[in-house]
């Protein structure tokens, strides 16, 4: 199947914040979205955005049953490593079920590489659900290491009022 991986434009952001709203729901958290398409346009295409993602389009006659042609996308940031430096965290790789199997999550994947590289990333980094045994299998097959099982890290998050509560704690200046 023909398809294009292009940077996302901010006219792009009602169609990834559909998208992150599938990606929930395959993830059976939909009640977790908070985000809307105008918090997207405004962190990612601000004078230093806080993410950039490129999205994956396919020719109008090969257009999605609800007549979408923006059909993926890949949201990613950049971190730093103290041990290692420059990395690129991956935060969402989706593409629509219909077009699975195309080579459009590869496509996706390998083009966060590449930017990331262009960047002198020395890593990629994501997180997936421990139930997720195809998205797991698909970044093993593309050389991933799952490091909870190899070198025992835990991903930990702070938010909602024990987000505030560490903030109200921090020291006065």
């Amino acid at each position: 199947m023909d398809f294009k991986i292009r940077a996302a434009t901010r006219e792009d952001c009602k169609e990834i914040s559909r998208m992150i709203m599938e990606l929930a729901v395959y993830e059976k958290m939909p009640d977790q979205v908070k985000i809307s398409h105008e918090e997207l346009e405004r962190d990612g295409f601000c004078q230093n955005p806080f993410f950039e993602s490129l999205v994956a389009e396919v020719p109008e006659e090969h257009k999605s049953k609800e007549g979408f042609t923006v059909v993926g996308y890949a949201l990613y940031f950049y971190t730093y490593s103290t041990w290692k430096g420059r990395s690129a965290y991956l935060e969402d790789l989706y593409v629509m079920p219909e077009f699975r199997g195309n080579g459009i999550g590869k496509g996706l994947l390998c083009k966060v590489a590449e930017l990331g590289k262009k960047k002198q990333c020395v890593r990629l980094q994501l997180s997936v659900l421990n139930w997720n045994t195809p998205t797991r299998d698909f970044y093993a097959a593309k050389g991933a290491q799952d490091l909870t099982l190899s070198e025992g890290w835990h991903f930990i998050r702070f938010d909602g009022q024990n987000l505030d509560n560490l903030a109200n704690e921090a020291p006065k200046d």
